[in-house]
């Protein structure tokens, strides 16, 4: 295979012809051989590196530092990375050393690659088009690199957004399937009051939307970049002028607002952003993880367990035990979960381990919330179109452990009394009568207004006003 020769201030290397990138690539290659997750397993990141090179592009013509046969060889290779094409040439590992460097020069030399044949030249003829001298003008990868991350970030955030919507909507609409089926509802996994398990249901999609509005809070972190602080924030090398033009054509390549911030010393050390991100995600998982736990104890037995529910069967639960199914789909988000909780603990350390006027950890800083934010996705999915879709309830299950439960006895409390109801729980433990039967028994209330009382719509809102109380104990011969 036909090879080129190229150069850093190292030495000389051989490159094969075929390929876009250059020496420093190949370096990055031969060093960083860490976790096998390339950068091409990632085009929102690649996407965002090509637009962050396109608008510097950009704004370099606009101050003249640029000429417009390069600009416009820059632009369309970054147009062909952004629509897709390329994405294999990006091959260094997304865990490496050097802050990024090696991310910054794969994408500068896959451009400028791209652009020299544009123009009409080979790969590697870099006095037409050179990776650091035109597709890095006014840069650094300490401000190309975290821009790119948090125009990545933007997007990544907002798809995460609308597909925890679909799960909500999951749920949304199980709630009103549900919205009948009186079922007990439990504290401490003891029975407590009853409920539909349509409200049930209703709090799952109530949790994840309150999460979608917090995911979009944190996306608004992210649009603060410091693009134009090249190496520790200072801005040498570039013009005075850049950081303005270089934030608005880089509005206009995403067609998303994102703003210089005030002080590009401190934006290019602090990785704050980062953490409250992570931490948003974490967040995520936790309540995410929980409504899977509970989606497993409902469905637990089918025999010896709750049984409420009933999860899509998806697969044989066992090699040993015919018949045994297992709630897979839950199981594999709670897996999920805990691996995004634990990337929270990586990007959290990452983050404190920033010394002085760089961070050199955003590598595996990205690297943990891109994978967080792919994996949360298809949880989300999954666990939407493969479990939640499919849920059936088990109806008489659930109203018998209503109305077989101790636990019905606290709707009598505003007409007995505590005292009353509780021993009225006590003798139904003990005997395993209905609470209603004894209540009966010792006269404290008609068979009429206990009916009344345990009407289905009774017991799941608030009690009647003090008023209606008096007037309903005043025409009972018992109370």
């Amino acid at each position: 295979m036909a090879k080129r020769v190229e150069h850093d201030f190292i030495g000389e290397l051989e490159i094969e012809d075929n390929v876009y990138y250059g020496v420093q690539t190949f370096r990055a290659l031969q060093n960083f051989n860490i976790t096998g997750d390339k950068l091409s397993s990632y085009p929102s990141f690649i996407k965002a590196f090509a637009q962050v090179k396109k608008a510097a592009a950009l704004a370099n013509f606009d101050l003249k530092l640029l000429d417009e046969q390069k600009k416009d060889a820059i632009c369309k290779a970054c147009d062909m990375i952004i629509s897709g094409k390329h994405h294999d040439q990006f091959v260094v590992d997304m865990i490496q050393g050097g802050a990024g460097t090696s991310t910054n020069m794969n994408t500068n030399e896959v451009v400028a690659n791209i652009a020299l044949e544009i123009l009409g030249h080979k790969k590697g003829e870099y006095q037409y088009c050179h990776p650091n001298d035109h597709v890095n003008l006014s840069q650094s990868t300490n401000d190309a690199y975290p821009t790119a991350i948090h125009v990545a970030l933007f997007d990544e955030l907002s798809s995460l957004a609308k597909d925890m919507a679909v799960l909500k909507q999951s749920f949304i609409n199980k709630s009103e399937e549900f919205k009948d089926t009186l079922k007990m509802g439990r504290t401490q996994l003891q029975d407590a009051v009853p409920m539909t398990l349509g409200q049930e249901f209703h709090t799952f999609a109530v949790m994840i939307a309150e999460d979608i509005d917090r995911v979009l809070e944190a996306r608004n972190l992210v649009t603060e970049i410091n693009m134009g602080g090249t190496a520790i924030g200072t801005g040498i090398n570039s013009d005075p002028k850049y950081p303005k033009i270089v934030a608005e054509k880089l509005c206009q390549v995403t067609g998303h607002v994102f703003r210089t911030a005030g002080d590009l010393i401190e934006a290019t050390q602090d990785t704050g952003a980062y953490v409250q991100v992570s931490g948003v995600l974490k967040r995520v998982a936790v309540k995410l993880s929980k409504i899977c736990n509970d989606l497993r104890l409902l469905s637990s037995g089918p025999r010896a367990g709750l049984n409420e529910i009933n999860l899509p069967k998806m697969q044989p639960g066992s090699s040993i035990m015919p018949g045994k199914v297992n709630p897979v789909i839950p199981e594999v988000v709670n897996q999920v979960c805990y691996a995004v909780i634990g990337n929270d603990v990586t990007v959290s350390f990452a983050s404190e381990g920033g010394q002085l006027q760089l961070n050199v950890f955003e590598p595996v800083i990205a690297y943990g919330l891109f994978n967080s934010i792919s994996m949360m996705r298809n949880a989300m999915l999954t666990l939407a179109e493969k479990c939640v879709d499919g849920i059936t309830a088990n109806e008489k299950v659930c109203s018998d452990f209503v109305y077989n439960s101790i636990g019905i006895v606290t709707a009598l409390n505003p007409y007995i009394g505590y005292e009353n109801s509780a021993s009225i729980a006590k003798e139904s433990l003990q005997t395993g009568k209905p609470v209603k039967e004894i209540a009966l028994e010792r006269k404290l209330l008609s068979k009429e207004q206990l009916d009344e009382i345990f009407q289905p719509q009774n017991m799941l809102n608030p009690h009647m006003s003090a008023e209606d109380k008096a007037k309903f104990q005043k025409h009972s011969p018992f109370v």
